[in-house]
C-alpha cells in the first residue's frame, strides 16, 4: 500500500480552504496547474464571496490561519481596495477571491481548461 507524500504546498493549499470555509466562503474550486508548463504556481484556489465586505472578510480569514498555523504571509496582494476581485498570491498557491458576477465575467476556470479542478462543497 503507497501513501501519498504530503508537502509544504499539500498543508498550505488545506490551510487556505479552511481560512475560506471559516467565513463561510463559497463555490471553492481547487485547479491543480502542476501539469501545465506555462502556469504561474502549482495550484488557483478560486472561490466566492457574497458582498465587498464577505469577499474582504474572506481574505482576512485567509491571511490569519495562515499566518497562525504556518507562519507564512502572502508576498503579494491585490484588490483589497474595491473587493471585487482580491488576490492572495502565495508563490505555489494563488487564491483568488471573486464577487459572483465578477467571477462569472473573468471565468478563470475556462482560462485554464487543461487544469485538473476539484470542487469543495459548502459546509
Amino acid at each position: 500500500m503507497s501513501k501519498k507524500k504530503i508537502d509544504s504546498t499539500d498543508i498550505l493549499l488545506e490551510t487556505i480552504i479552511e481560512g475560506i470555509q471559516e467565513v463561510k466562503g463559497v463555490e471553492i474550486s481547487i485547479l491543480n496547474l502542476k501539469e501545465i508548463e506555462t502556469a504561474v504556481s502549482k495550484y488557483f484556489i478560486i472561490c466566492s464571496g457574497t458582498s465587498n465586505t464577505h469577499v474582504s472578510s474572506i481574505a482576512d480569514s485567509v491571511r490569519k490561519v495562515v499566518s497562525k498555523e504556518l507562519g507564512e504571509k502572502p508576498v503579494h496582494t491585490e484588490g483589497l481596495n474595491t473587493s471585487q476581485w482580491v488576490l492572495l498570491d502565495y508563490t505555489d498557491i494563488m487564491l483568488h477571491i471573486f464577487q459572483k458576477e465578477t467571477r462569472e465575467f473573468y471565468q478563470l476556470e475556462d482560462l485554464w481548461g487543461d487544469a485538473t479542478i476539484k470542487t469543495i462543497k459548502n459546509l
